[in-house]
């Protein structure tokens, strides 16, 4: 039987991100380490097959590797390092999270006494890392399988995910996926937020009006907005546009100042400064 990371060496024959047979499910492949630098994560799952990611998030170390499986509940900019090579290159699957197939899912652990209590009041960070025990990883093993066949995809696979997914909301420390899918907690009012900033990060955005959007006040805001993201609404914002400009300058034939007005900025030089600052280069040795 071939193993989980011969079975994603499979499906991610390029180096980079590789599209599955079924939506929300991608498969990334490096064969190089990479030092540690910017980079903004989707709100997602990432299993490793093969190698090593490490995720620096303010003050915390989060290591994914196959031992262990990174959930990001949020869309969260950090800095990652990548330990890879030829021979062994990292190998990671990335499954989108489905907020009607958690829906479906916590009702039944909830007739089963299984939903952590006081969510609501809760403080949670936006991610957490759940070991890649046995029952988890023959889910992903079949998965894995299922992603092989396009018919098989199609039949079983969002059957599968959803195992995952009751996979994960069994661990004890799954209470941020919770979180995320029952309204009115912290994360869940954080997370309407960050969709609003992913839409509208070129316009001019005030943290009031983000608080007013999900009935927060200023400064409770603010608060849980750091707690889920590691990040003040401001520097997350700034962050996503830096990310966002980067994507640009790598399309053929854009310009620097036209990256900086789309996403935002007034100030070209401005824009600058605060690009080189990020990411150590300049926006023009960024550009194709």
């Amino acid at each position: 039987m071939k193993s989980i990371a011969e079975l994603m060496s499979a499906l991610a024959p390029d180096e980079g991100m590789n599209d599955s047979v079924l939506p929300g499910i991608k498969l990334f492949r490096c064969s190089a380490y990479g030092a540690r630098g910017p980079l903004c994560y989707s709100q997602g799952i990432m299993i490793v097959g093969q190698g090593k990611k490490r995720v620096y998030l303010d003050d915390k170390v989060l290591d994914y590797d196959p031992q262990n499986t990174l959930v990001m509940t949020v869309p969260m900019p950090v800095e990652c390092e990548t330990f890879a090579s030829t021979e062994e290159p990292v190998l990671v699957m990335m499954i989108d999270i489905d907020l009607a197939q958690l829906n479906r899912l916590i009702p039944v652990m909830d007739n089963h006494n299984r939903v952590p209590q006081a969510l609501n009041e809760s403080r949670l960070p936006g991610y957490f890392v759940a070991p890649t025990g046995e029952a988890l990883e023959c889910s992903i093993h079949r998965l894995l399988l299922a992603l092989q066949s396009p018919l098989e995809a199609e039949a079983l696979g969002q059957d599968m995910v959803l195992e995952i997914l009751y996979r994960l909301l069994a661990l004890p420390n799954a209470a941020p996926l919770y979180a995320l899918a029952l309204s009115h907690t912290r994360l869940s009012r954080i997370d309407k937020a960050l969709n609003y900033l992913h839409k509208h990060y070129a316009a001019s955005i005030e943290v009031d009006q983000l608080a007013a959007l999900v009935n927060m006040s200023p400064s409770a805001f603010h608060r849980s907005f750091k707690e889920v993201t590691a990040s003040s609404p401001i520097q997350y914002l700034k962050k996503l546009r830096l990310n966002k400009a980067r994507e640009l300058l790598q399309r053929p034939g854009v310009k620097v100042k036209q990256a900086a007005i789309e996403v935002g900025y007034e100030s070209p030089a401005q824009f600058s400064r605060e690009f080189k600052r990020y990411f150590s280069h300049s926006p023009g040795e960024c550009a194709r």
